[in-house]
């Protein structure tokens, strides 16, 4: 059997990793991982805002349609024609719907509440609402055009 070459071999020290190396390598990816979740995060929350905007629209248009059809706006959201909250948004979102036929013009408003996770990661925008008119409102302290 023949010997390595005993100038190809690495001296006993630089056989391996030091524990100060795999240290910061560990804060390291310790690091990324902490400002990938915050990210991801902060995207779930625009995303679901965003699917809730969608949902908003949806039941505001067909506030519309059962105005047309009936004189009058539906008074909740289990009421027809009113599609259920999508799937994504249970328990994301509460949202109600509420109208006061006896104004003139007749007026509605939908609100939808932020609860559990969302409520705790969208202080900013927090409850949005829209009415009628088209008016776009949030309980938070964000700018309107960042919320909707």
């Amino acid at each position: 059997m023949t010997r390595p070459d005993p100038a190809l071999r690495l001296p006993p020290h630089r056989r391996g990793f030091t524990l100060l190396e795999l240290m910061v390598v560990v804060a390291i990816v310790a690091l990324l991982s902490t400002i990938g979740l915050n990210a991801y995060t902060s995207a779930t929350t625009k995303t679901r805002r965003a699917a809730v905007q969608s949902h908003l629209q949806d039941l505001a248009n067909r506030q519309e349609q059962q105005l047309l059809d009936a004189r009058a706006y539906a008074t909740s959201n289990t009421s027809p024609p009113f599609p259920a909250l999508p799937a994504d948004l249970s328990g994301v979102y509460t949202v109600t719907v509420s109208a006061d036929n006896d104004d003139t013009p007749p007026s509605f408003l939908i609100t939808a509440t932020p609860v559990g996770s969302q409520a705790t990661r969208d202080t900013r925008c927090g409850t949005l609402t829209l009415d009628q008119a088209g008016t776009k409102t949030r309980t938070g302290s964000a700018p309107l055009n960042e919320c909707w």
